[in-house]
Protein backbone atom coordinates (compact mmCIF):
# COMPACT_ATOMS: atom_id res chain seq x y z
CA UNK A 1 0.00 0.00 0.00
CA UNK A 2 1.38 3.61 -0.69
CA UNK A 3 1.73 5.79 2.00
CA UNK A 4 -0.82 8.78 1.44
CA UNK A 5 2.58 11.82 2.36
CA UNK A 6 1.36 15.44 2.05
CA UNK A 7 3.78 15.60 -1.29
CA UNK A 8 2.33 13.14 -3.07
CA UNK A 9 -1.21 14.19 -2.01
CA UNK A 10 -0.71 17.58 -3.50
CA UNK A 11 0.58 15.88 -6.52
CA UNK A 12 -2.90 14.04 -6.92
CA UNK A 13 -4.77 17.26 -6.30
CA UNK A 14 -2.70 19.51 -8.70
CA UNK A 15 -3.44 16.37 -11.41
CA UNK A 16 -7.39 16.50 -10.37
CA UNK A 17 -7.83 20.22 -10.69
CA UNK A 18 -5.93 20.18 -13.86
CA UNK A 19 -8.90 17.19 -15.27
CA UNK A 20 -11.87 18.86 -14.09
CA UNK A 21 -11.07 21.95 -16.02
CA UNK A 22 -9.56 20.57 -18.81
CA UNK A 23 -10.87 20.12 -22.69
CA UNK A 24 -8.20 16.86 -23.11
CA UNK A 25 -9.09 13.40 -22.61
CA UNK A 26 -8.08 12.61 -19.15
CA UNK A 27 -5.24 10.00 -20.47
CA UNK A 28 -3.17 12.61 -22.37
CA UNK A 29 -3.17 15.11 -19.50
CA UNK A 30 -2.37 12.10 -17.24
CA UNK A 31 0.10 11.24 -19.32
CA UNK A 32 1.97 14.86 -19.48
CA UNK A 33 1.56 15.33 -16.01
CA UNK A 34 3.94 12.13 -15.45
CA UNK A 35 6.18 13.62 -18.38
CA UNK A 36 6.49 16.97 -16.48
CA UNK A 37 7.12 14.68 -12.97
CA UNK A 38 9.97 12.82 -13.31
CA UNK A 39 10.72 12.04 -10.19
CA UNK A 40 7.89 10.13 -9.40
CA UNK A 41 8.13 5.99 -8.75
CA UNK A 42 5.97 3.70 -10.17
CA UNK A 43 4.19 3.09 -7.23
CA UNK A 44 3.29 6.63 -6.69
CA UNK A 45 2.14 6.92 -10.38
CA UNK A 46 -0.29 3.90 -10.38
CA UNK A 47 -1.45 5.58 -6.47
CA UNK A 48 -2.12 8.94 -8.67
CA UNK A 49 -3.53 7.78 -11.42
CA UNK A 50 -5.90 5.33 -9.68
CA UNK A 51 -6.87 8.01 -7.39
CA UNK A 52 -7.80 10.43 -10.06
CA UNK A 53 -9.28 7.98 -12.09
CA UNK A 54 -11.88 6.88 -9.21
CA UNK A 55 -12.96 10.34 -9.11
CA UNK A 56 -13.77 10.94 -12.68
CA UNK A 57 -15.78 7.61 -12.35
CA UNK A 58 -17.62 8.40 -9.10
CA UNK A 59 -18.11 12.69 -9.35
CA UNK A 60 -21.78 13.00 -8.57
CA UNK A 61 -21.61 10.67 -5.93
CA UNK A 62 -18.31 11.94 -4.68
CA UNK A 63 -19.55 15.56 -4.81
CA UNK A 64 -22.71 14.87 -2.98
CA UNK A 65 -20.20 14.01 0.10
CA UNK A 66 -18.66 17.04 0.04
CA UNK A 67 -19.95 19.52 2.60
CA UNK A 68 -17.92 22.81 1.39
CA UNK A 69 -18.50 22.10 -2.21
CA UNK A 70 -16.91 19.67 -4.86
CA UNK A 71 -13.30 21.11 -4.61
CA UNK A 72 -10.41 19.08 -5.87
CA UNK A 73 -9.51 18.78 -2.42
CA UNK A 74 -12.45 17.64 -1.27
CA UNK A 75 -13.02 15.41 -3.76
CA UNK A 76 -9.85 13.66 -3.24
CA UNK A 77 -9.99 12.86 0.52
CA UNK A 78 -13.74 11.88 0.01
CA UNK A 79 -12.46 9.34 -2.80
CA UNK A 80 -10.05 7.58 -0.88
CA UNK A 81 -11.95 7.71 2.03
CA UNK A 82 -14.88 6.46 0.45
CA UNK A 83 -14.13 4.84 -2.96
CA UNK A 84 -10.85 3.05 -1.84
CA UNK A 85 -11.92 3.19 1.74
CA UNK A 86 -8.15 3.42 3.33
CA UNK A 87 -8.50 3.45 6.56
CA UNK A 88 -8.40 6.80 8.67
CA UNK A 89 -4.68 6.64 9.65
CA UNK A 90 -3.28 5.91 6.56
CA UNK A 91 -4.67 9.22 5.52
CA UNK A 92 -4.09 11.74 9.06
CA UNK A 93 -0.61 12.85 7.60
CA UNK A 94 -2.17 14.83 4.53
CA UNK A 95 -5.32 15.83 6.65
CA UNK A 96 -5.64 19.50 7.97
CA UNK A 97 -7.65 20.35 11.62
CA UNK A 98 -11.32 19.30 11.13
CA UNK A 99 -11.29 16.96 8.24
CA UNK A 100 -11.14 14.22 9.76
CA UNK A 101 -15.13 14.87 11.05
CA UNK A 102 -16.26 15.61 8.33
CA UNK A 103 -15.11 12.49 6.16
CA UNK A 104 -16.03 10.12 8.93
CA UNK A 105 -19.60 11.73 8.14
CA UNK A 106 -19.11 11.31 4.68
CA UNK A 107 -18.35 7.55 4.90
CA UNK A 108 -21.21 6.70 6.99
CA UNK A 109 -23.21 8.61 4.40
CA UNK A 110 -26.56 6.59 3.09
CA UNK A 111 -26.37 7.14 -0.85
CA UNK A 112 -30.15 6.01 -1.00
CA UNK A 113 -31.84 9.14 -0.89
CA UNK A 114 -29.84 10.59 -3.92
CA UNK A 115 -31.53 10.89 -7.00
CA UNK A 116 -30.27 7.84 -9.37
CA UNK A 117 -28.31 9.44 -11.92
CA UNK A 118 -26.48 11.05 -8.67
CA UNK A 119 -26.28 7.39 -7.07
CA UNK A 120 -25.30 6.18 -10.21
CA UNK A 121 -22.43 9.07 -11.03
CA UNK A 122 -24.29 9.79 -14.63
CA UNK A 123 -25.29 13.04 -16.18
CA UNK A 124 -29.06 13.69 -15.91
CA UNK A 125 -29.41 13.41 -19.79
CA UNK A 126 -27.60 9.96 -19.82
CA UNK A 127 -29.49 8.29 -17.36
CA UNK A 128 -32.43 9.50 -18.86
CA UNK A 129 -31.68 8.21 -22.34
CA UNK A 130 -30.29 4.83 -20.80
CA UNK A 131 -33.26 3.90 -18.58
CA UNK A 132 -35.58 4.53 -21.26
CA UNK A 133 -33.74 2.38 -23.25
CA UNK A 134 -33.33 -0.38 -21.07
CA UNK A 135 -35.11 0.51 -17.87
CA UNK A 136 -34.00 1.35 -14.36
CA UNK A 137 -32.62 -2.22 -13.94
CA UNK A 138 -30.03 -2.60 -16.64
CA UNK A 139 -29.32 0.97 -16.40
CA UNK A 140 -27.53 0.46 -12.77
CA UNK A 141 -26.07 -2.86 -14.27
CA UNK A 142 -24.61 -0.71 -17.01
CA UNK A 143 -23.57 2.33 -14.84
CA UNK A 144 -22.09 0.38 -11.99
CA UNK A 145 -20.40 -1.82 -14.62
CA UNK A 146 -18.51 1.57 -16.51
CA UNK A 147 -17.50 2.45 -12.63
CA UNK A 148 -15.08 -0.06 -12.37
CA UNK A 149 -11.76 -0.37 -13.99
CA UNK A 150 -11.28 -2.38 -17.12
CA UNK A 151 -9.42 -5.54 -17.29
CA UNK A 152 -6.12 -6.10 -20.01
CA UNK A 153 -6.96 -8.01 -22.65
CA UNK A 154 -4.58 -8.96 -25.48
CA UNK A 155 -5.57 -10.54 -28.92
CA UNK A 156 -3.05 -13.29 -30.72
CA UNK A 157 -1.67 -12.73 -33.49
CA UNK A 158 -2.56 -15.87 -35.51
CA UNK A 159 0.11 -14.98 -38.21
CA UNK A 160 2.81 -15.41 -35.42
CA UNK A 161 1.79 -17.83 -32.78
CA UNK A 162 -1.29 -19.50 -31.20
CA UNK A 163 -3.31 -18.44 -28.19
CA UNK A 164 -2.43 -21.80 -26.53
CA UNK A 165 1.35 -20.64 -27.07
CA UNK A 166 0.96 -17.43 -26.08
CA UNK A 167 -0.63 -18.07 -22.65
CA UNK A 168 2.25 -20.62 -22.23
CA UNK A 169 4.86 -18.43 -22.64
CA UNK A 170 3.13 -15.63 -20.72
CA UNK A 171 2.25 -18.03 -17.59
CA UNK A 172 6.36 -19.15 -17.67
CA UNK A 173 7.29 -15.27 -17.39
CA UNK A 174 5.03 -15.46 -14.52
CA UNK A 175 1.65 -13.33 -15.37
CA UNK A 176 -2.04 -14.89 -14.67
CA UNK A 177 -3.45 -15.56 -17.49
CA UNK A 178 -7.04 -17.05 -19.25
CA UNK A 179 -8.62 -17.13 -22.32
CA UNK A 180 -11.40 -14.47 -22.83
CA UNK A 181 -15.45 -16.42 -23.13
CA UNK A 182 -15.91 -15.74 -26.83
CA UNK A 183 -12.93 -14.45 -28.39
CA UNK A 184 -10.94 -17.28 -30.70
CA UNK A 185 -7.82 -15.30 -30.17
CA UNK A 186 -8.32 -13.46 -26.65
CA UNK A 187 -5.92 -13.74 -24.03
CA UNK A 188 -7.59 -11.80 -20.10
CA UNK A 189 -4.60 -10.89 -17.56
CA UNK A 190 -5.97 -10.70 -13.77
CA UNK A 191 -3.01 -7.90 -13.43
CA UNK A 192 -2.50 -4.63 -15.87
CA UNK A 193 1.56 -5.16 -16.24
CA UNK A 194 3.25 -2.88 -18.39
CA UNK A 195 3.93 -5.00 -21.42
CA UNK A 196 5.23 -2.45 -24.03
CA UNK A 197 8.97 -3.62 -23.81
CA UNK A 198 7.74 -7.84 -23.65
CA UNK A 199 9.62 -9.86 -26.17
CA UNK A 200 5.97 -11.16 -27.41
CA UNK A 201 4.95 -7.61 -27.59
CA UNK A 202 7.73 -6.14 -29.88
CA UNK A 203 7.83 -9.51 -32.00
CA UNK A 204 4.41 -8.76 -32.61
CA UNK A 205 2.80 -12.09 -31.41
CA UNK A 206 0.43 -10.06 -29.58
CA UNK A 207 -1.29 -6.37 -29.44
CA UNK A 208 -3.70 -5.04 -26.53
CA UNK A 209 -7.07 -5.01 -27.67
CA UNK A 210 -10.21 -5.40 -26.21
CA UNK A 211 -12.32 -8.68 -26.36
CA UNK A 212 -15.19 -6.48 -27.63
CA UNK A 213 -13.30 -4.78 -30.51
CA UNK A 214 -11.95 -8.03 -31.30
CA UNK A 215 -15.51 -9.95 -31.34
CA UNK A 216 -16.70 -6.99 -34.10
CA UNK A 217 -13.98 -7.95 -37.20
CA UNK A 218 -15.56 -11.32 -36.57
CA UNK A 219 -18.71 -10.34 -38.00
CA UNK A 220 -16.58 -8.43 -40.74
CA UNK A 221 -15.37 -12.34 -41.62
CA UNK A 222 -12.72 -11.23 -43.57
CA UNK A 223 -11.23 -13.92 -46.50
CA UNK A 224 -8.06 -13.83 -47.62
CA UNK A 225 -7.31 -12.86 -51.40
CA UNK A 226 -10.42 -10.29 -51.13
CA UNK A 227 -10.71 -6.50 -51.39
CA UNK A 228 -11.06 -5.06 -47.81
CA UNK A 229 -11.17 -1.30 -46.68
CA UNK A 230 -11.47 -0.29 -42.76
CA UNK A 231 -13.25 2.99 -43.28
CA UNK A 232 -12.05 4.72 -39.69
CA UNK A 233 -8.88 2.50 -39.36
CA UNK A 234 -7.40 5.17 -36.43
CA UNK A 235 -4.36 3.84 -35.18
CA UNK A 236 -5.59 0.27 -36.76
CA UNK A 237 -6.26 -2.40 -34.09
CA UNK A 238 -8.85 -3.71 -35.69
CA UNK A 239 -7.00 -3.45 -39.07
CA UNK A 240 -4.75 -5.29 -37.78
CA UNK A 241 -7.13 -8.32 -37.03
CA UNK A 242 -8.78 -7.87 -40.53
CA UNK A 243 -5.43 -8.37 -42.03
CA UNK A 244 -4.80 -11.15 -39.87
CA UNK A 245 -7.71 -13.42 -40.57
CA UNK A 246 -6.94 -12.67 -44.56
CA UNK A 247 -3.63 -14.55 -44.07
CA UNK A 248 -2.17 -11.08 -45.44
CA UNK A 249 -3.63 -12.18 -48.70
CA UNK A 250 -5.57 -9.33 -50.73
CA UNK A 251 -5.74 -5.78 -50.57
CA UNK A 252 -6.42 -4.17 -47.16
CA UNK A 253 -7.21 -0.57 -47.11
CA UNK A 254 -7.34 1.83 -44.33
CA UNK A 255 -8.57 5.02 -44.40
CA UNK A 256 -8.43 7.84 -41.98
CA UNK A 257 -9.15 11.50 -41.98
CA UNK A 258 -6.50 11.90 -39.37
CA UNK A 259 -2.43 11.41 -40.44
CA UNK A 260 -1.44 11.15 -36.59
CA UNK A 261 -3.60 8.42 -36.13
CA UNK A 262 -2.60 6.68 -39.45
CA UNK A 263 1.17 6.98 -38.23
CA UNK A 264 0.36 5.30 -35.19
CA UNK A 265 -0.65 2.63 -37.48
CA UNK A 266 3.29 2.04 -38.91
CA UNK A 267 5.33 1.02 -36.07
CA UNK A 268 1.89 -1.92 -35.33
CA UNK A 269 1.82 -2.61 -38.94
CA UNK A 270 6.34 -3.66 -38.84
CA UNK A 271 5.87 -5.88 -35.84
CA UNK A 272 2.71 -7.51 -37.57
CA UNK A 273 4.05 -9.19 -40.56
CA UNK A 274 1.16 -7.72 -42.70
CA UNK A 275 2.61 -6.74 -46.24
CA UNK A 276 -1.23 -6.14 -47.87
CA UNK A 277 -2.21 -2.85 -45.56
CA UNK A 278 -1.88 -0.04 -47.42
CA UNK A 279 -2.93 3.22 -45.13
CA UNK A 280 -4.68 6.09 -46.82
CA UNK A 281 -5.25 9.59 -45.04
CA UNK A 282 -8.05 10.55 -46.90
CA UNK A 283 -9.72 14.61 -46.67
CA UNK A 284 -13.34 13.25 -45.82
CA UNK A 285 -15.71 10.51 -46.26
CA UNK A 286 -16.52 12.02 -49.66
CA UNK A 287 -12.65 12.01 -50.43
CA UNK A 288 -12.15 11.75 -54.29
CA UNK A 289 -9.79 8.36 -53.61
CA UNK A 290 -13.09 6.94 -52.15
CA UNK A 291 -15.28 8.04 -55.17
CA UNK A 292 -13.16 6.22 -57.24
CA UNK A 293 -12.85 2.81 -55.21
CA UNK A 294 -16.63 2.63 -55.58
CA UNK A 295 -18.17 -0.84 -56.11
CA UNK A 296 -14.46 -2.38 -55.76
CA UNK A 297 -14.57 -3.84 -52.56
CA UNK A 298 -15.75 -7.32 -50.95
CA UNK A 299 -15.83 -6.14 -47.27
CA UNK A 300 -15.90 -2.83 -45.66
CA UNK A 301 -15.83 -2.24 -41.97
CA UNK A 302 -17.19 1.14 -40.25
CA UNK A 303 -15.82 2.14 -36.98
CA UNK A 304 -17.48 5.13 -37.06
CA UNK A 305 -16.52 8.17 -34.79
CA UNK A 306 -18.94 8.16 -31.67
CA UNK A 307 -19.34 8.92 -28.22
CA UNK A 308 -17.11 6.43 -26.77
CA UNK A 309 -20.10 6.29 -24.19
CA UNK A 310 -19.16 2.29 -23.93
CA UNK A 311 -15.44 2.36 -22.67
CA UNK A 312 -16.57 5.01 -20.04
CA UNK A 313 -14.17 2.01 -17.55
CA UNK A 314 -11.19 3.42 -19.64
CA UNK A 315 -12.66 6.81 -20.15
CA UNK A 316 -14.43 8.22 -17.29
CA UNK A 317 -14.47 11.53 -18.36
CA UNK A 318 -16.47 10.74 -21.67
CA UNK A 319 -19.48 10.98 -19.49
CA UNK A 320 -19.25 14.39 -18.35
CA UNK A 321 -17.54 15.55 -21.32
CA UNK A 322 -20.29 14.64 -24.08
CA UNK A 323 -23.46 16.30 -24.23
CA UNK A 324 -26.85 15.95 -25.97
CA UNK A 325 -25.67 18.29 -28.63
CA UNK A 326 -22.29 16.57 -29.28
CA UNK A 327 -24.21 13.04 -29.41
CA UNK A 328 -26.33 14.85 -32.04
CA UNK A 329 -23.24 16.26 -34.02
CA UNK A 330 -21.68 12.61 -33.99
CA UNK A 331 -25.36 11.44 -35.57
CA UNK A 332 -24.76 13.26 -38.55
CA UNK A 333 -21.21 12.53 -39.16
CA UNK A 334 -22.13 9.04 -38.55
CA UNK A 335 -24.67 8.93 -40.99
CA UNK A 336 -22.68 10.74 -43.49
CA UNK A 337 -19.72 8.26 -43.47
CA UNK A 338 -21.72 5.03 -43.77
CA UNK A 339 -23.77 6.31 -46.47
CA UNK A 340 -20.20 7.27 -47.99
CA UNK A 341 -18.57 3.85 -46.50
CA UNK A 342 -21.44 1.64 -48.40
CA UNK A 343 -20.43 3.13 -52.07
CA UNK A 344 -17.26 1.25 -51.81
CA UNK A 345 -19.09 -2.40 -51.95
CA UNK A 346 -19.69 -4.66 -54.97
CA UNK A 347 -22.68 -6.41 -54.98
CA UNK A 348 -22.66 -9.35 -52.52
CA UNK A 349 -20.20 -7.40 -50.38
CA UNK A 350 -20.83 -6.98 -46.49
CA UNK A 351 -20.65 -4.12 -44.59
CA UNK A 352 -20.36 -3.89 -40.69
CA UNK A 353 -21.23 -0.95 -38.96
CA UNK A 354 -20.10 -0.85 -35.29
CA UNK A 355 -20.06 1.91 -32.20
CA UNK A 356 -18.45 2.13 -29.20
CA UNK A 357 -22.00 3.64 -27.58
CA UNK A 358 -24.84 2.23 -25.68
CA UNK A 359 -27.15 4.54 -27.76
CA UNK A 360 -29.71 3.76 -29.51
CA UNK A 361 -29.63 6.83 -31.15
CA UNK A 362 -26.45 6.32 -32.56
CA UNK A 363 -26.51 2.51 -33.48
CA UNK A 364 -29.81 1.45 -34.23
CA UNK A 365 -31.60 4.89 -35.50
CA UNK A 366 -28.78 4.81 -37.90
CA UNK A 367 -28.93 1.55 -39.02
CA UNK A 368 -31.94 1.78 -39.88
CA UNK A 369 -32.34 5.09 -41.44
CA UNK A 370 -29.60 3.69 -43.88
CA UNK A 371 -31.31 0.83 -44.92
CA UNK A 372 -34.82 2.34 -45.56
CA UNK A 373 -32.75 4.99 -47.99
CA UNK A 374 -30.84 2.08 -49.48
CA UNK A 375 -33.26 -0.79 -50.31
CA UNK A 376 -30.24 -2.56 -51.98
CA UNK A 377 -28.89 -3.60 -48.61
CA UNK A 378 -30.01 -6.41 -46.68
CA UNK A 379 -29.28 -6.64 -42.45
CA UNK A 380 -27.83 -10.07 -41.67
CA UNK A 381 -28.10 -11.70 -38.41
CA UNK A 382 -25.38 -10.77 -36.68
CA UNK A 383 -25.51 -13.72 -34.26
CA UNK A 384 -25.60 -16.58 -36.52
CA UNK A 385 -22.85 -15.02 -37.94
CA UNK A 386 -20.68 -15.30 -34.82
CA UNK A 387 -22.45 -18.84 -34.13
CA UNK A 388 -20.82 -20.28 -37.44
CA UNK A 389 -17.63 -19.43 -36.13
CA UNK A 390 -18.36 -21.02 -32.75
CA UNK A 391 -18.90 -17.36 -30.83
CA UNK A 392 -21.97 -17.90 -29.04
CA UNK A 393 -22.70 -14.13 -27.69
CA UNK A 394 -26.03 -13.49 -26.30
CA UNK A 395 -27.21 -10.30 -25.49
CA UNK A 396 -30.53 -11.64 -24.30
CA UNK A 397 -32.43 -9.12 -26.71
CA UNK A 398 -31.94 -9.62 -30.47
CA UNK A 399 -29.66 -11.48 -32.81
CA UNK A 400 -30.71 -9.48 -35.71
CA UNK A 401 -27.31 -6.68 -33.65
CA UNK A 402 -24.60 -7.60 -31.61
CA UNK A 403 -24.74 -5.73 -27.90
CA UNK A 404 -22.14 -5.86 -26.03
CA UNK A 405 -21.81 -4.64 -22.34
CA UNK A 406 -19.68 -5.20 -19.78
CA UNK A 407 -22.29 -6.50 -16.94
CA UNK A 408 -23.23 -8.88 -19.48
CA UNK A 409 -20.33 -9.73 -21.89
CA UNK A 410 -17.74 -8.38 -19.57
CA UNK A 411 -16.17 -6.15 -22.86
CA UNK A 412 -16.39 -2.72 -22.99
CA UNK A 413 -19.72 -1.31 -24.82
CA UNK A 414 -20.36 -1.98 -28.18
CA UNK A 415 -23.01 -2.35 -30.77
CA UNK A 416 -22.75 -3.77 -34.54
CA UNK A 417 -24.78 -4.52 -37.27
CA UNK A 418 -24.09 -6.29 -40.67
CA UNK A 419 -25.52 -5.39 -43.99
CA UNK A 420 -25.13 -7.08 -47.42
CA UNK A 421 -25.50 -5.39 -50.79
CA UNK A 422 -27.66 -7.53 -52.73
CA UNK A 423 -26.92 -9.11 -56.09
Amino acid sequence: MTRVTPALFSHAETLLAELLTSDFPADSAVSRYFRQQRGLGHSDRGFIAETVYAILRRKRSLSARCPGGATPRCLLLAALACAREMPFHELEPALKNGELAWLARARDMKTDALPPAVRLDLPDWLYERLTEQLGQEKTALLADSLNRPAPLDLRVNPLKTTREELMARLRADGFDVSACRFSPLGVRLASKPSLARHPLFLDGSFEVQDEGSQLLVFLLQPKRGEMTADFCAGAGGKTLLIGALMRSKGSLYAFDVSEKRLSRLEPRLARSGLSNVRPVRIASANDARVKRLAGKFDRVFVDAPCSGLGTVRRNPDLKWRQTPESVNRLITVQREILESASRLLKRGGRLVYATCSPLNEENESVVRGFLEARPDFILLPASDILKKQNIDVVDGESGAFLRLYPFSQGTDGFFAAVMEREL
